[in-house]
């Protein structure tokens, strides 16, 4: 089960990227790494850095996807960004949260660009 969930996953980080570039984000991270979080997505729309959070789900039994981008998942994509944004020397860039839902039906994927979804305040 954990094998399925990771690999539908994969699936709807791989669709949310191929949306995201469709609607002009340039692709700078995938998976980035810290010790203390993971971001899915880092990207640059116009002039903000997005740090983005991909959700992909099959079904609506436990709600959207957005919603279990909780409070504690938020502030550990806050603490990456803020590590990333140190290391590339980029500290006063403008920046955005955002949400990326993904629902994947018969093979098929249902995607929600869900911009500023939360913020450092």
């Amino acid at each position: 089960m954990k094998d399925d969930r990771k690999t539908l996953g994969q699936h709807g980080e791989t669709a949310a990227i191929s949306f995201l570039q469709a609607r002009g984000f340039t692709i700078l991270e995938t998976n980035y790494q810290t010790k203390l979080a993971e971001i899915d997505i880092i990207a640059k729309d116009n002039d903000f850095f997005c740090f983005i959070e991909v959700k992909t789900r099959r079904s609506l039994k436990k709600g959207l996807p957005r919603e279990s981008v909780n409070y504690s998942k938020q502030k550990k994509i806050i603490l990456g960004a803020t590590f990333y944004l140190k290391e590339k020397k980029q500290i006063n860039s403008r920046i955005r949260f955002d949400v990326v839902e993904v629902l994947e039906k018969n093979g098929k994927f249902d995607i929600n660009l869900i911009k500023n979804a939360f913020s450092t305040h």
